[in-house]
């Protein structure tokens, strides 16, 4: 037999085998090596949210709102290192200050998230917005690739990044937004145009202000970072309707600050100081409203 001919039935012999099959009407399993790769979640449709989730506090629509976001969530971990996850941090610190705002009383609480869920930036804010809340605080902790950064970072919105940090921030946290590559939550050029709009001036004085606070009663409670006031155009800020703030917890490439971070008294510390800040900003809101 000729080399051509060994060569030509090498390649039809396995056509010629699954021709038989089919024709039998027989099939083979297809191993799952790979399919684990491909995350599958059910998502809403477009202009849809999930449920909103359930405001704690006072049955009281005049008390002030506070909507609290656990960053990232589901397969969408966030930064990972000696053993600590940043979803997992995050939702705790969340869990502690919606627990100090309700035990103080007087404020109505919401989360993004309460458990292990994956949340689409957009509709983070689109559920703020849609509840009315008076104030958005999304928690998360940082990474860098010097592991000797450290330190608690306050970011309000603003369309030009303070500093390249904050520029690199953005980016890896706006990232969030896709899954697998595809876009999640896009919104149209309509709505993104009026999101970056002139009318978001009042706001952002308001976030800085906000970020102030925190950091004044965060002394002496809280480790931040020798940079602690930062500016990035980040997605999960945009909202016309009420000052927001994302609180950068510290950095869990730190094996010291990761361990702060999963320790009890420090949900405690910073809950505590955020809270604080939290009802002087609001207090004070409604001074000036009334």
């Amino acid at each position: 037999m000729s080399d051509r001919l060994q060569i030509g039935l090498l390649f039809l012999a396995p056509v010629a085998l699954l021709a038989a099959l089919y024709a039998l009407g027989l099939s083979i399993p297809v191993p799952s090596l790979g399919r684990g790769y491909v995350v599958k979640l059910q998502l809403p449709g477009a202009g849809e949210l999930r449920d909103l989730p359930e405001i704690l506090g006072p049955e009281d629509n005049s008390r002030p709102l506070v909507v609290i976001d656990a960053g990232h969530g589901g397969p969408d971990g966030g930064a990972s290192a000696s053993g600590y996850v940043e979803k997992d941090i995050v939702l705790g610190l969340a869990l502690a200050l919606r627990d100090r705002l309700l035990e103080d009383g007087g404020v109505r609480v919401a989360l993004t998230r309460s458990d292990d869920s994956f949340v689409v930036l957009q509709e983070r804010v689109a559920v703020a917005q849609k509840l009315g809340a008076d104030v958005f605080v999304s928690i998360h902790a940082d990474s860098a690739a010097n592991v000797d950064a450290t330190g608690a970072t306050i970011y309000t919105l603003d369309d030009e990044a303070s500093d390249a940090v904050a520029a690199r921030f953005a980016e890896r946290e706006n990232a969030a937004a896709t899954l697998n590559g595809v876009q999640l939550g896009t919104r149209g050029d309509a709505v993104d145009s009026i999101l970056v709009d002139l009318s978001q001036r009042r706001v952002k004085g308001d976030s800085l202000r906000l970020a102030r606070l925190v950091l004044r009663e965060g002394e002496g409670r809280i480790r931040f970072h020798p940079a602690p006031l930062r500016a990035a155009d980040l997605a999960v800020l945009k909202s016309l309707e009420m000052p927001s703030i994302l609180f950068e917890s510290g950095y869990i490439t730190n094996a010291a600050d990761a361990e702060r971070l999963a320790s009890a008294a420090n949900r405690r510390a910073t809950s505590d100081a955020i809270a604080r800040a939290l009802r002087i900003y609001l207090a004070t809101e409604q001074v000036e409203g009334s």
